[in-house]
């Protein structure tokens, strides 16, 4: 059972840190002519559940400035914070996820 809760939540925070670079990637490149926010479609990539890159996108709806460039910096920190948040939980998971684990060990060396 842990294995699998595990996994899954490896895998949740993989495509977080997927994340992170993707948006920070964005922000670095807000004054870069031409350039194109990309995302991944979240909760897609982590129902597919496989191993591979996760699929990047180009959110719709993005104000493009006259030099091509679609960043919206109030997205991309809204996308940061939002990150952080979701990557905070998943690691209180795994936390909560090993301490149990230890309990059920050491009610074993004592019984």
């Amino acid at each position: 059972m842990f294995q699998g809760v595990a996994g899954n939540i490896e895998h949740y925070m993989d495509l977080l840190s997927v994340r992170q670079k993707l948006v920070a990637s964005n922000i670095a490149n807000a004054d870069t002519p031409g350039y194109r926010t990309q995302d991944i479609d979240f909760r897609a990539e982590f129902d597919r559940e496989v191993a591979q890159s996760p699929h990047l996108l180009e959110p719709d709806g993005l104000t493009i400035k006259p030099d091509g460039n679609n960043v919206n910096l109030d997205r991309e920190s809204r996308l940061l914070s939002e990150n952080a948040l979701r990557f905070a939980v998943a690691s209180n998971l795994v936390r909560s996820q090993i301490r149990q684990i230890r309990s059920a060990i050491d009610e074993g060396k004592s019984a």
